[in-house]
């Protein structure tokens, strides 16, 4: 299992299967089975449901695209090519997907309604961009990358407005609508915290820590508190030839969810 998405109108949830190169799909109030359904893309891992257009979208690391389902009969309908290898995706809410391709520092827009690419964006100088948040209000995309920097770019014509320093080790960003703050979840053990002034203007105003590996992110926009996943690891194990970039093994019974609550000072 790598992500979830949450069809609340149509009591489903969407739940994609890496290993398997599939979708679960579960009904919300019992929990049990409703279908599972195999896809052509590989390694499927993030994943979206866009209720404008009643399609889930999952994004497959290894076959480098898109699959797209029909959320109501859970029938696949395309597998859309990108070119690269897609990390995290946000909507508009009016038909438009974004998505992060981290192997090429691109940002890839698709219409949800034609299902094809219909813009592609570098973020240069960001590099191997992982979660991407939108405010739909300014019509803003906050791409956060592995060198350390937060890319602000305009979401009709892909111009970068800003880059701004945050953590190493980020995998996650959250955006407070009401409070337009973007929280930049880092595995270094902080936060940084964003505040958009108005659609030109962003400033960093505070590093929160955290714990080491928390890398990512979840917000909830009533309470505006902030959840973070972490755990405790033990060594890191040496590369070998079948495994170049091995990662530490997780000490039992250390997982914690750890609950930011930004209105404390």
């Amino acid at each position: 299992m790598h992500g979830i998405a949450i069809a609340n109108d149509l009591n489903k949830a969407f739940i994609t299967d890496g290993k398997d190169n599939a979708v679960t799909i579960i009904n919300l109030t019992t929990f049990e089975l409703i279908e599972k359904v195999a896809i052509e893309g590989q390694k499927p891992d993030a994943v979206m449901y866009d209720l404008f257009s009643h399609k889930v979208f999952t994004f497959n690391a290894k076959s480098k695209d898109a699959t797209v389902l029909d959320a109501d009969t859970n029938k696949v309908l395309k597998t859309i090519a990108l070119g690269g290898n897609p990390e995290f995706p946000a909507t508009n809410t009016k038909g438009l997907i974004y998505v992060n391709i981290e192997n090429t520092s691109e940002i890839k827009t698709i219409n949800a309604a034609t299902l094809e690419v219909v813009n592609t964006w570098s973020i240069a100088p960001g590099e191997e961009p992982s979660s991407l948040a939108l405010d739909i209000e300014t019509n803003r995309l906050f791409s956060v990358c592995s060198n350390k920097l937060m890319m602000i770019l305009d979401a009709t014509t892909g111009k970068i407005l800003d880059k701004l320093p945050i953590g190493g080790g980020c995998d996650g960003v959250a955006l407070d609508t009401e409070k337009k703050l973007i929280y930049s979840s880092n595995g270094e053990g902080t936060i940084t915290v964003v505040k958009e002034q108005n659609a030109n203007s962003f400033s960093v105003i505070e590093t929160i820590p955290t714990q080491k590996g928390a890398r990512t992110i979840a917000i909830d926009k009533t309470t505006h508190k902030l959840y973070l996943s972490a755990a405790e690891y033990g060594p890191k194990p040496e590369p070998t030839a079948e495994n170049p970039k091995p990662r530490a093994s997780i000490i039992p019974n250390s997982f914690v969810v750890l609950v930011i609550d930004t209105k404390v000072k």
